[in-house]
């Protein structure tokens, strides 16, 4: 139905090319020329001032959420004020003993504006359509948990 690209650059800055000294900076850029400046995570010599792949992924995963949820939203004529996720994704072994992302919780917190504020129930069924239409969720194998607070805050 739809492409979508990215290119990743990386480059070698020079001197010895080996595990422990090679650079793991390097930048991701959209079609739309947006540049991200990328690393690998500190725990692997990455350079922390910069995004690494585990987080572009847990971001990625809370964003195709929230983009879903919203739409459902808006399709059942619910006003949504602020949304705000605190993502965290866990790196562990997988069932093959591989590192892996293994499992999102989201976090998020909806605040509705407008005449109608969904019951907590309601909330919670608004969250599982999201998670079950999400492209993103349904592109990965890994555990992704909602974890949303009990009620709708208005």
């Amino acid at each position: 139905m739809s492409e979508h690209r990215a290119s990743v650059q990386w480059r070698h800055s020079g001197g010895a090319f080996d595990y422990e000294s090679f650079s793991r900076d390097h930048t991701w850029t959209f079609p739309n020329g947006k540049a991200i400046e990328a690393s690998a995570a500190p725990a692997f010599r990455g350079d922390d001032s910069r995004i690494d792949p585990e987080e572009g992924f847990v971001a990625a995963v809370s964003s195709c959420h929230m983009l879903t949820f919203l739409a459902i939203a808006a399709k059942k004529r619910l006003v949504v004020a602020t949304y705000d996720d605190d993502a965290v994704g866990y790196l562990e072994k997988n069932d093959d003993g591989k590192l892996a992302v293994t499992r999102v919780e989201l976090r998020p917190r909806v605040r509705f504006s407008g005449e109608t504020t969904p019951t907590a129930e309601a909330l919670a069924k608004l969250h599982d359509l999201a998670h079950r239409d999400c492209f993103i969720a349904n592109s990965v194998r890994t555990d992704i948990r909602v974890v949303a607070e009990g009620e709708a805050i208005r």
